[in-house]
């Protein structure tokens, strides 16, 4: 597996690791110290995102990304993530990073609130990737 040569394709394949459901992609893009936030996830951990957030993978068909952008080691990126059942749903992040790796991801909940786990109403990770 090659390096991304920048953080934003380190971000296109952080969403692609999630259609191809590779782990072994996601664990090479986070760094150590890895934060998770979200509506319903306060930094969590990287081995609690793992845990918590990278099984919705198995319920994720695909990111369309609309927009992304990078600038001074952060990612802006709105997407439209279509799950393996159910509605499809439009979501925004803020991914921090160096040069090739996420350290923290912030996600913000947009358009159509939908859910590719089984948490939507019971305080379980965030609609999108958690």
């Amino acid at each position: 597996m090659t390096q991304p040569s920048s953080l934003a394709e380190a971000v296109r394949r952080y969403y692609r690791a999630y259609e191809t459901k590779d782990r072994e992609e996601i664990e090479a893009l986070l760094t150590p110290d890895f934060r998770f936030s979200s509506p319903l996830d306060d930094r969590i951990d990287r081995a609690t995102y793992l845990a918590k957030c990278w099984p919705n993978s198995e319920r994720t068909r695909s990111f369309d990304i609309k927009r992304l952008w990078e600038r001074d080691g952060e990612v802006f990126v709105h997407y439209e993530l279509t799950p393996i059942s159910g509605d499809s749903f439009q979501n925004a992040e803020l991914l921090i990073g160096d040069s090739n790796r996420i350290r923290e991801v912030f996600v913000f909940f947009g358009r159509g609130r939908g859910t590719v786990g089984d948490n939507a109403t019971t305080g379980g990770p965030a609609a999108a990737i958690a």
